[in-house]
């Protein structure tokens, strides 16, 4: 495995996505998976039935009557549209979510907190391995087997990633962002980011929200052994140089 990139649901609506994404599978068939968000169109949905959505810390809380909404956006909804998308442009996508073939098993986060979000743990590595052997891209909705009890939790799509991309032994994970990078707070965006820096980004508030919860995954997979981690915008896909590269500790070069 090559490359997990993670698509943020605002990144979905760039009309340059298929072409990215098919580009990138071209250049390297065989070395890529996705996985996806969708979080307006879940709190759209949760609006259109009456309820409230919630966040805490950048992730969603998530009811038990939730959870079938989560499901029915993410594995349903935006998962096919994605793999239409992506089939239309000659890639042999595949969707899947976590809660196929016990491919992802999460921990409960936390239920008077969060509800029923979890954080991922066990990854069932084959499961990508034979798709991509096979020749296909796998397109993955974030809900995860609960590994507590029955039932499924909703996982930050930054969260399942980053567990993807070190149980995959990725040389890089790509966290997608409507966005060109991490903001500084002078305002400009970072090309290199420490997780010391990072921490501090979030205390004052800098980075907050969904970009503390990309801030908090990357180290996640940095910890767990993925080289290379960059937030970055759709372009980021096919140039390297563009976005916030996060390291574990300061670069030398900096």
């Amino acid at each position: 495995m090559k490359t997990v990139v993670k698509i943020g649901g605002r990144a979905q609506s760039s009309p340059a996505l298929a072409s990215v994404l098919a580009a990138a599978w071209s250049a390297a068939p065989g070395a890529m998976c996705v996985v996806h968000g969708g979080g307006e169109e879940i709190s759209e949905m949760q609006r259109k039935l009456g309820r409230s959505p919630g966040f805490s810390g950048g992730r969603r809380v998530t009811s038990e009557e939730d959870i079938a909404v989560v499901r029915m956006v993410l594995s349903g909804l935006v998962n096919k549209r994605l793999v239409s998308l992506l089939a239309g442009a000659g890639i042999p996508a595949v969707g899947i979510s976590g809660e196929d073939g016990g491919f992802i098993e999460a921990q409960p986060l936390g239920i008077e907190e969060f509800g029923h979000v979890g954080m991922p743990g066990r990854v069932n590595s084959a499961v990508v391995a034979t798709l991509l052997g096979a020749g296909y891209l796998p397109v993955i909705s974030p809900l995860a087997k609960n590994a507590d009890g029955p039932g499924a939790l909703n996982v930050n799509g930054d969260d399942a990633a980053a567990a993807i991309a070190v149980a995959t032994g990725a040389a890089e994970l790509l966290l997608i962002a409507d966005v060109d990078g991490v903001f500084g707070a002078e305002g400009i965006v970072l090309g290199n980011l420490d997780v010391e820096t990072a921490r501090g980004l979030i205390a004052s508030g800098t980075a907050s929200n969904g970009m503390a919860a990309k801030l908090e995954a990357a180290h996640a997979a940095l910890a767990g052994g993925v080289p290379s981690v960059r937030i970055a915008s759709l372009a980021g896909v096919l140039d390297g140089a563009l976005g916030t590269t996060m390291t574990l500790a300061p670069s030398l070069a900096a």
